[in-house]
């Protein structure tokens, strides 16, 4: 029988899961015929992009619930290699090594936090790349009246002022003031500190919306530094490379995203982002018989950009790569993927949100009108049904590219 195997469940390895088994119920064909397995290091798909978010109650899916009505079988492993000359996928299930046969491949294992090896990082930052790490931060400021008395008790240092860090760094006042309600009036003194080494914060957000920015973290008390770096982390706090120290009890890092590093098994070239290059039938260039998609790929979308390290863009690759891999192993024709339209609406806590149009980043709205649009995407548009009914889980994998989220106000 021939076998599918997916590799991860973010946003582009589920969405390949299900669009494939859609593209098999469409050809008439059914789990007897053409056998599905996704490979994931455990149960959820986490909505990886609301893990700055101060409740976490909501930010995962079972997966069973989405994957089971539709016939796709789930394997809970860590994915340690893959054999492209055998096709095979080796992962390490409750200690055990395995390994799993498949005829075609999808690869989508995301990306990860940056880490540089800087003294203390690994051992006292926090981070939101995960949702265990969300929710261990979160954890640690609801602590924070615990701790004994110290300079930089209730000071948040936010490091990477990408869109990451600023959303982090908006929610993080609200986040310490909820903490703080617990402590006497003359300890509730809190700063929230978002510094990057770049020369203005959201250096990728163009002119306009950076001033919608600036506005945003000035009406949040966030204290921005930029043109610094971090050269140690300990404890209590953070030292810059000019030699500065910043008491902080608590230090989030920001700082940029990379392919996973196996992605590094794959022959040929990567970019920047360690990321593998596809064609437009999300098909890795060179191997005909492996797919990739989402933070992992690189796919030009519209003749002259590359696909962003977001959901915007894995949702989609994801959909594609999962019904052309189907296509291709049934040799009916595949679909380009081509995505017409760009657009970004950042979070800025309970000021609002900003959302821009075009790669340009032409501003549209802000505050609350924007910040209605964010909650649709965050809460509503990037998740999968969770109804465990067939036809609707089927039906939302469609190889079709939505239309832009709505803009109010």
């Amino acid at each position: 029988m021939p076998h599918i195997v997916i590799l991860g469940t973010g946003f582009a390895g589920l969405w390949s899961a299900v669009a494939a088994a859609r593209a098999l119920d469409e050809a008439r064909l059914s789990r007897a015929d053409v056998r599905i397995t996704v490979v994931n290091r455990d149960a959820w798909h986490a909505v990886r992009v609301r893990n700055y978010e101060p409740d976490l109650r909501q930010v995962r899916v079972a997966l069973d619930d989405v994957l089971a009505p539709i016939g796709v079988e789930r394997v809970e492993g860590e994915v340690t290699g893959v054999d492209f000359e055998h096709r095979q996928v080796v992962c390490r299930i409750r200690g055990t090594r395995h390994v799993l046969e498949y005829d075609r491949l999808v690869y989508a294992l995301g990306s990860q936090l940056l880490r540089p090896d800087i003294p203390g990082l690994a051992r006292y930052a926090f981070d939101v790349d995960t949702f265990e790490g969300g929710a261990r931060l979160n954890a640690h400021i609801a602590g924070l009246p615990e701790q004994p008395p110290a300079p930089g008790r209730y000071t948040a240092l936010i490091v990477g002022a990408g869109l990451t860090g600023i959303e982090t760094a908006t929610e993080m006042p609200g986040k310490l003031r909820a903490s703080l309600g617990r402590v006497a009036p003359a300890e509730a003194r809190a700063q929230v500190i978002l510094a990057d080494h770049r020369p203005v914060i959201g250096s990728d957000m163009g002119e306009d919306a950076r001033r919608v920015i600036e506005k945003a973290l000035a009406c949040l008390g966030v204290v921005t530094r930029t043109g610094v770096s971090i050269s140690a982390i300990d404890g209590g706090g953070a030292t810059l490379s000019t030699g500065e120290r910043i008491a902080a009890a608590t230090i989030v890092w920001c700082t940029g995203m990379r392919a996973n590093p196996l992605s590094q098994l794959f022959p040929g070239k990567r970019d920047r982002f360690g990321r593998i290059p596809v064609d437009r039938f999300m098909r890795v260039k060179g191997m005909p018989e492996i797919f990739a998609a989402g933070d992992a790929a690189c796919a030009v979308i519209d003749d002259l950009h590359d696909s962003v390290m977001s959901c915007q863009h894995a949702r989609p690759m994801g959909r594609f790569a999962g019904h052309n891999v189907v296509c291709d192993l049934l040799g009916k024709p595949m679909l380009p993927l081509r995505i017409d339209w760009y657009c970004t609406v950042l979070d800025l806590g309970p000021w609002g949100a900003v959302y821009t149009e075009g790669w340009e980043r032409h501003v549209v709205a802000t505050g609350a009108a924007a910040k209605r649009t964010k909650q649709i995407i965050n809460c509503e548009r990037i998740y999968p049904p969770r109804s465990r009914d067939l036809r609707q889980i089927l039906d939302a994998a469609a190889p079709v590219v939505q239309a832009p989220p709505p803009a109010f106000g």
